[in-house]
């Protein structure tokens, strides 16, 4: 094997960061050797081609196997491509075949002087079209570790002190892929880092100011055994309930909770992501693997690997991406996509839905063997309106968490604002409430806590429903300006029922109302409401 070109291509081969740069220096320069007709090398993977590999039956162990990861050579055939790695080798048993022997073993096989008619040749036509005499493998090796095999088809009849070469050039490959393993692995480690960093910050952002879970009743009590019950498992949580009653905040405490709570606990929210790019959201994606793939980047899956996956919104998975979080799921496996790799991760998954997952599998919406897998330990959270015993409690909490943020001092809360809360249905839940109250928060200036449009704010309630004889809606599905003011009418004369015609100080309709008592005055007049008298 004449090669005078050797220390140059060990000098690229160490130069390389990556691995594809590495084979492709390993490869391009044997093949650059006088006589070399083909130079490959194969990498121990984990088996991924079992039921289309010719050597299939053959095969003693299909976890693991030999995957063709570089090619390069010289043919004859001007119109064949030995750069291509997707043919029929392109997988070999441990153990099995002459390449397969070499990786089990760590032992290298030199075999000059070749005729073309062995029973080993699985390819005789091609051995003789290209003249091969000699073929010649070095096993790969690291540390004691067999990362693979280099072999190389020759039209010379090599001897010892090629195949002695051969050996040099093996153990410089070796560890050029083993360092281009570890530059690999230091840059992935880098950008999940700062993946997390970025994560991190968002979730700090988005949970500032919004405390453990908040009340008394008898529902909260019984989610809290259940999170206390299942927080020291690794089971998978379905947690239920309508948009807004705090299923995130479940999700957290369940993990902070766990063992896991020093590992981060990463949200994805099924229903955001478009569905070209739920695989890569998910298990991330290789460099190049499509439009816009800049660089490599880990998925959620990724991320959260130590940690918890919190799958807010599940029932938004398409159908057609449920089969593969199925998988992962059950095999704790994932592959990023563009990448044949196979890693694995160690993931707790929490799943939310405001959906009747039983009614979306009945409809073939949802996989039924996918419901089962997530609902191992079901909790449901139950909306504001079975819980209203809860909302004097959490209405002070929101009130003092806005005010912190606010740099402000927290208003109290009166025992009217406190009824006039309770008569409000909550159809946004425990976040229409924070809402509210933080709104409250800053209308009151450092005041009494008072409401911008409580029609608006709160709808139609006990103490501010219109008569009977006013719609909701016109037939139009708008409210003309008419019904606007015969509503506020409405509302103000209810407040002034309840508080025995008081307008101003403490327990006063302007309390009650959230309305300066000057503003409250000036409404009075302009819409004619006549004063309350006892």
């Amino acid at each position: 094997m004449n090669c005078v070109d050797f220390p140059r291509v060990m000098v690229s081969m160490a130069e390389g960061r990556t691995l594809p740069d590495v084979l492709r220096s390993v490869v391009s320069g044997i093949a650059a050797c006088k006589n070399v007709v083909l130079a490959r090398i194969w990498l121990v993977e984990m088996g991924d081609l079992c039921a289309t590999c010719r050597f299939r039956e053959e095969c003693p162990d299909q976890s693991r196997c030999l995957h063709l990861v570089s090619s390069a050579g010289n043919s004859s055939d001007l119109n064949r491509d030995f750069t291509r790695i997707d043919g029929a080798f392109r997988r070999f048993p441990l153990g099995e075949r002459k390449v397969g022997r070499v990786a089990a073993s760590g032992q290298p096989m030199l075999l000059p002087g070749v005729r073309g008619d062995e029973e080993w040749i699985a390819d005789r036509e091609w051995f003789a079209h290209e003249g091969i005499r000699t073929f010649a493998a070095q096993p790969l090796v690291f540390r004691g570790e067999t990362l693979g095999v280099l072999a190389i088809f020759d039209r010379a009849v090599l001897g010892p002190p090629d195949f002695e070469w051969l050996r040099i050039f093996a153990d410089h490959a070796a560890v050029s892929i083993a360092n281009a393993n570890a530059f690999e692995e230091i840059e992935f480690l880098k950008q999940r880092l700062e993946e997390e960093n970025i994560y991190l910050r968002e979730e700090v952002s988005a949970v500032n100011g919004s405390g453990d879970i908040v009340g008394g009743s008898a529902v909260v009590r019984k989610i809290l055994q259940q999170i206390d019950l299942v927080a020291p498992t690794d089971a998978t949580v379905l947690i239920t309930g309508e948009s807004g009653t705090g299923k995130e905040l479940v999700a957290r405490a369940i993990h902070e909770r766990s063992p896991r709570r020093d590992r981060p606990m990463v949200k994805v929210n099924c229903g955001a992501v478009p569905e070209p790019l739920f695989e890569s959201e998910f298990f991330g994606h290789m460099k190049g693997a499509f439009t816009g793939a800049m660089r490599d980047k880990p998925g959620r899956f990724e991320l959260a690997n130590g940690g918890t996956l919190f799958l807010d919104e599940i029932g938004e998975v398409p159908l057609t991406m449920q089969a593969k979080l199925l998988r992962v799921l059950q095999e704790q496996e994932i592959e990023r996509v563009g990448d044949t790799r196979t890693r694995k991760v160690n993931v707790r998954i929490i799943a939310a839905t405001n959906r009747d997952l039983k009614q979306e599998v009945a409809a073939g919406r949802f996989r039924q063997d996918l419901f089962y897998r997530l609902s191992v330990f079901p909790i449901d959270n139950p909306p504001l309106r079975e819980r209203s015993e809860d909302l004097p409690l959490l209405a002070e909490h929101f009130v003092k968490a806005a005010a912190r943020r606010l740099n402000a001092r927290a208003p109290k809360i009166s025992a009217p604002m406190l009824r006039m809360l309770s008569s409000h249905s909550w159809p946004g839940n425990v976040r229409e409430l924070q809402n509210v109250m933080e709104r409250a928060v800053i209308l009151s200036q450092g005041g009494p806590l008072q409401f911008e449009n409580l029609g608006a704010a709160f709808g139609p309630s006990a103490a501010t429903a219109p008569a009977e004889n006013v719609p909701l809606l016109s037939p139009s599905g708008v409210v003309t300006r008419a019904e606007i003011k015969q509503r506020e009418a409405q509302n103000i004369s209810a407040a002034l029922q309840q508080t025995a015609g008081k307008i101003f100080g403490p327990g006063g309709a302007a309390e009650l109302l959230g309305m300066k008592p000057t503003t409250l005055a000036s409404r009075i007049k302009a819409l004619g409401i006549k004063a309350q008298k006892d």
